[in-house]
């Protein structure tokens, strides 16, 4: 694989010219369209032969019911499971339904696992921490979430359990970990592993809500994998920046191994980008999420060139709108995505975890099947 960084009057055809491959082949594997003139400093992934053995890996992505099904289709021969988002639970332990059945059944048809995800996200879409203080804490809702959910896994064929409780005080720390812990041992006899998510700390003791909770040494010892989710740097509500800046990365997974093993972590790496309208006005100012796919739409659209921020090793824009208003745009591309995949490796991760599959990004899928020799399923993720 070779990443072209677009320069001034290229175009498909000659930029197929130097590589041997006819435009509509680049444009059909990068998910280019022919009918639109390229970008200055949008890239294009030209495929060649991979040279010596690629790295090992796990890898899934996080599905709504609502998703794009020849997207999802497009996406499931790169995957190692699939994680239909989200179950709830109640005050009492009962699981909130899902309407997962279309994506479980299209996981099976591409020989694909899946994981169960449990999260404490309300219809509002924001994360409860009083739910996880009750199933923390009440045994009679704990026990009765637990036997929930062991039912629905072992009903509907469930590989693995991935929980995510988030903004947990730091008292309900070790009882986080105890429950998580009482999930692996439960499950542990029926085949099934657990994966929990970690908010991205760089110490023990770092400070706020999504971090006091999650207690990295605890947390490691009690499930099977961890995922790191490293990335919302750059949030709706927050200054422009980039998603997932990659000495923010590192900094995260440099802590993350001085207290768990290499071969439990996930990395997460992020499918979308924020478009942010200036001036940013801390408490005011909402940024839009956007696709990576979109973002290089938006930069053809207004004539302007996509930068790259050596240090985030992130793209970027700024554009002005029809209103007057000036934008910024941080996005990933095939640089950035290949500089975060190309972490696993470096540091001996398990695998990564992707926030979400629910936008198109194809050059992504050719960066993945260059980096990695994707696991099956059905080989052991026991480390």
């Amino acid at each position: 694989m070779e990443i072209y960084v677009v320069r001034q009057g290229d175009t498909l055809s000659s930029i197929g010219e130097l590589y041997g491959f006819s435009a509509a082949f680049l444009s059909e594997t990068n998910g280019i369209s022919l009918e639109v003139p390229l970008v200055v400093g949008q890239t294009v992934v030209i495929p060649t032969p991979s040279v010596g053995a690629k790295y090992e890996a796990s890898v899934y992505g996080y599905a709504y019911p609502f998703i794009n099904i020849p997207l999802l289709r497009s996406t499931m021969p790169y995957m190692t499971y699939l994680v239909p988002f989200t179950y709830g639970i109640t005050r009492s332990g009962e699981l909130v339904p899902l309407n997962d059945e279309e994506l479980l059944d299209i996981a099976s048809e591409f020989g694909k696992g899946a994981l169960m995800h449990l999260s404490t996200l309300t219809e509002s879409g924001g994360f409860d921490s009083s739910l996880a203080d009750i199933v923390i804490n009440d045994m009679a809702a704990r026990e009765n979430l637990i036997e929930n959910v062991i039912s629905t896994i072992l009903q509907k064929g469930y590989r693995a359990l991935d929980i995510d409780f988030e903004f947990i005080p730091s008292r309900n720390a070790a009882g986080y970990a105890s429950l998580v812990s009482e999930f692996r041992t439960r499950l542990a006899p029926y085949g099934v592993f657990v994966l929990v998510a970690l908010a991205p700390k760089t110490s023990d003791n770092q400070p706020g809500l999504l971090y006091e909770g999650h207690n990295y040494s605890l947390l490691g010892s009690a499930a099977d994998f961890v995922l790191l989710m490293t990335y919302e740097w750059g949030y709706t509500y927050g200054p422009p920046q980039a998603v997932a800046p990659l000495p923010n990365v590192r900094r995260v997974i440099e802590y993350a191994l001085s207290r768990i093993p290499s071969e439990k972590i996930y990395l997460g790496i992020p499918n979308y980008g924020y478009d942010w309208t200036l001036p940013y006005i801390s408490g005011e100012s909402r940024a839009t999420s956007i696709s990576n796919v979109y973002a290089v739409e938006l930069a053809r659209r207004y004539g302007v060139d996509i930068l790259y921020d050596e240090v985030s090793e992130s793209p970027y824009f700024n554009y002005t709108d029809e209103n007057g208003r000036v934008h910024e745009v941080h996005f990933e591309d095939a640089r950035s995505i290949f500089a975060k995949l190309s972490l696993i490796p470096e540091y001996q991760l398990f695998g990564a975890g992707y926030w979400n599959l629910m936008r198109p990004f194809p050059q992504n899928l050719l960066v993945l099947d260059d980096v990695f020799d994707i696991r099956s399923y059905n080989v052991s993720p026991n480390p």
